[in-house]
């Protein structure tokens, strides 16, 4: 039992370690292009704390945290992944019209602080705590 706590303890010393290395800070202008057009479009006088390249055995992505807290997430193209406000609506068109579209219909006291996208579906995640699950043809799949 002995070395079976020492052997897990190794792997998760090893695993950590090589984990620890997976983000680079980067400046902005390293970022892919389409990266720095759409933060010069949508965050204009937001204020860069962190811009930072993560390396992943499959995947590039880029971080970038901004110093009220927001951050915007993209990939090795430089499209966005995710974007969270936290508690601030996300700027103007940055959600696509049709779920914009939904969200006023269904909660029209409630704005969008965070989305995600991935190959399959768009989580938008709105400011009453409501998360609406879309899939890729913006078409209303789930509600938490």
């Amino acid at each position: 039992m002995k070395k079976m706590m020492l052997i897990l303890a190794c792997v998760f010393t090893i695993v950590t370690n090589a984990n620890a290395d997976n983000y680079r800070p980067i400046n902005v202008s390293q970022l892919p292009e389409k990266a720095q057009t759409f933060l010069t479009t949508y965050f204009p006088e937001a204020k860069v704390s962190l811009a930072r390249k993560e390396f992943d055995v499959t995947e590039l992505s880029y971080d970038v945290i901004f110093t009220n807290g927001s951050k915007v997430e993209f990939d090795r193209k430089g499209e966005w992944t995710e974007v969270d406000c936290l508690t601030q609506p996300l700027p103007a068109g940055i959600v696509p019209a049709t779920i914009e579209k939904v969200i006023k219909e269904q909660y029209p006291d409630a704005k969008a602080t965070k989305i995600e996208r991935d190959r399959r579906e768009i989580d938008v995640k709105l400011s009453n705590r409501v998360e609406l699950i879309f899939n890729k043809k913006m078409q209303l799949i789930d509600i938490d």
